[in-house]
C-alpha cells in the first residue's frame, strides 16, 4: 500500500506541476509561432554582420525572446557566422537566446513569480552582452570579410525575409505557419525534457521532505558553483529547466542557486561546448563558458541578497503549493489542453505516415542522389539549418531531412558529395557521405 500511495502522490503532484506550467505555456506557444511566422533568420543574419558592438548588442536582445533550445541555437549561430555575424554577435546570441524565450518567460512567471519571471531575461540580456563584449576585447582576430552579408541573399538587397506569400493566401499561409508552429513543431522539440522535467519535479515534491538537502545545497556561494557544475554539460532546454529548478527550492535550494541553474543549463552543453571549440576557436570557447558561469554566479548572489533585502512577500519562490485553489478547474482544463498538444506533436509525423503508407505507392524511379548521414540534430531548427544549407550549395535540388534518422537526401544531377558534406560540417554537425 506504500509504493501504491507514492506512486498516487507523485501522480497528483505531476498533475499540480503540470497544471500551474500549462496556462503559461500555451500562452508561450503561441507567441513563439507569431516569432516564428514574422522574424526570418535572414532577417537576423542581415543585422548581426559588421563589426563593433552593435551588432552584439541586436543579436541578444533580438535572441532573448526566440524559442530556440541550447543544441537548437548551434545552427543558427553558425549560419550567422556564415552570413557575416562577428564572433562577438555570434556568441552573445548563443549565450543570450537559449536561456530564455516567450515561452520559457511565460512559464518563469507562472511557476517562480514575476519578479523572476523579469529578472531571468534580463539576466540572459546582460550575460549575452557581457560575454560578447570578452569576445570582442579578447577573442580570436576575425578573418578578412567576416561582417559583411552575402549581396545575393534577399534579404541583404531589401528583398523579402519572412514567409513567402502566394497570392490570396499570404494570411492563410501565415496564420496555418503560427498554429503549426507553435502548437506542434515546437511542442514536439521540447516534449521529451519537458515531460521528463514535470515528472521529476513532481516525484521531488511527493518524496523529498521540504528542505530536506537545505544544509548542502541552500544559498552562498558554493551552492551557486554546485548548481553552475551540474547546468553547464547538461542538456536542458529553458522551458523543461522551470519545474527542475522548482524541485531544488523545494529540496532547501535558495532561489538564486535554483536561477545561477536556469542561466547555466539552458545557456550551455558538452555538444555546444564541442561545436563553439570547432568552429569559432579555443579563446571564444573558454570566454563563452567563463562568462556565463560568472553571469550565473553573479546573478544567483544578487538575487538572493535582493530577496533577503525585501523579505519574501511578494515573491513566489518555486514551491507550487501557493497556487492551489486559486483556478483548481481552470488548470485542470488548460493541462487537458497542453497534454493533448504534446501527445499530437509527437504523433504527428507518425500519424501522416499511415494516411502515406494507405495511399498507392509510386512507381520506384531512379533519380541521381547523394545520402548524407548527419549526427547531432536534435529539434526542427537543425532540420532547418541543414535543409537551408544544402539547397544553397550548387547543384542541389530537392532536399529531404529526416530528423529522427539522422540522414539528408538531396536528388539532383552533377551533384558533389563532398560539397554537400562540408556544407552541412560547416554548422558544427558529424557529417559522413552515405551514398
Amino acid at each position: 500500500m506504500h509504493l501504491v500511495t507514492a506512486i498516487l502522490n507523485v501522480a497528483d503532484e505531476t498533475w499540480t506541476v503540470a497544471g500551474q506550467m500549462a496556462p503559461y505555456l500555451l500562452f508561450g506557444f503561441l507567441a513563439a509561432g507569431l516569432l516564428s511566422a514574422f522574424v526570418s533568420p535572414k532577417w537576423l543574419e542581415r543585422h548581426l554582420g559588421g563589426p563593433g558592438f552593435m551588432p552584439v548588442f541586436k543579436s541578444v536582445m533580438l535572441g532573448v525572446p526566440l524559442p530556440l533550445c541550447s543544441c537548437g541555437v548551434i545552427a543558427v549561430t553558425a549560419s550567422l557566422r556564415q552570413h557575416g555575424a562577428s564572433r562577438a554577435a555570434a556568441t552573445g546570441f548563443l549565450i543570450a537566446t537559449p536561456q530564455t524565450g516567450v515561452d520559457s518567460i511565460a512559464a518563469t512567471w507562472g511557476m517562480l513569480g514575476p519578479v523572476l519571471g523579469i529578472y531571468r531575461p534580463v539576466v540572459a540580456l546582460l550575460s549575452g552582452l557581457f560575454g560578447g563584449l570578452l569576445v570582442s576585447l579578447f577573442g580570436e582576430p576575425e578573418t578578412p570579410g567576416t561582417g559583411k552579408t552575402d549581396s545575393g541573399d534577399a534579404c541583404a538587397t531589401g528583398g523579402s525575409c519572412g514567409m513567402e506569400d502566394k497570392p490570396g493566401e499570404g494570411y492563410w499561409a501565415r496564420a496555418r505557419h503560427v498554429f503549426h508552429y507553435g502548437f506542434v513543431t515546437l511542442p514536439r522539440d521540447i516534449a521529451r525534457p519537458l515531460v521528463t522535467g514535470i515528472i521529476i519535479a513532481g516525484m521531488i515534491s511527493a518524496l523529498v521532505p521540504p528542505d530536506a538537502l537545505a544544509p548542502y545545497i541552500g544559498g552562498g556561494i558554493l551552492a551557486m558553483l554546485a548548481m553552475i557544475a551540474i547546468g553547464i554539460p547538461l542538456y536542458v532546454c529553458a522551458t523543461a529547466s522551470i519545474p527542475l529548478a522548482v524541485g531544488f527550492i523545494h529540496m532547501g535550494a535558495s532561489p538564486g542557486a535554483a536561477l545561477a541553474f536556469l542561466i547555466a543549463g539552458p545557456a550551455t552543453n558538452a555538444a555546444t561546448i564541442a561545436t563553439v571549440w570547432k568552429t569559432m576557436g579555443r579563446r571564444t570557447t573558454v570566454l563563452y563558458v567563463f562568462s556565463v558561469a560568472v553571469s550565473a554566479l553573479v546573478a544567483g548572489l544578487f538575487y538572493d541578497a535582493f530577496v533577503a533585502l525585501v523579505g519574501h512577500s511578494g515573491f513566489a519562490v518555486a514551491t507550487h503549493h501557493h497556487h492551489e485553489g486559486e483556478m483548481g478547474g481552470m488548470n485542470d482544463a488548460f493541462t487537458v489542453l497542453l497534454l493533448a498538444v504534446v501527445v499530437y506533436s509527437v504523433m504527428e509525423l507518425r500519424i501522416l505516415g499511415l494516411l502515406k503508407n494507405m495511399r498507392p505507392a509510386p512507381e520506384p524511379i531512379d533519380l541521381p542522389h547523394v545520402t548524407l548521414s548527419v549526427k547531432g540534430m536534435t529539434c526542427s531548427h537543425c532540420a532547418a539549418a541543414v535543409r537551408g544549407a544544402l539547397e544553397k550549395t550548387a547543384g542541389a535540388g530537392n532536399v529531404e531531412v529526416d530528423l529522427a534518422g539522422g540522414r539528408a537526401v538531396i536528388l539532383g544531377s552533377g551533384l558533389d558529395g563532398e560539397a554537400l558534406r562540408k556544407a552541412v560540417a560547416g554548422l558544427g554537425y558529424d557529417v559522413s557521405v552515405l551514398a
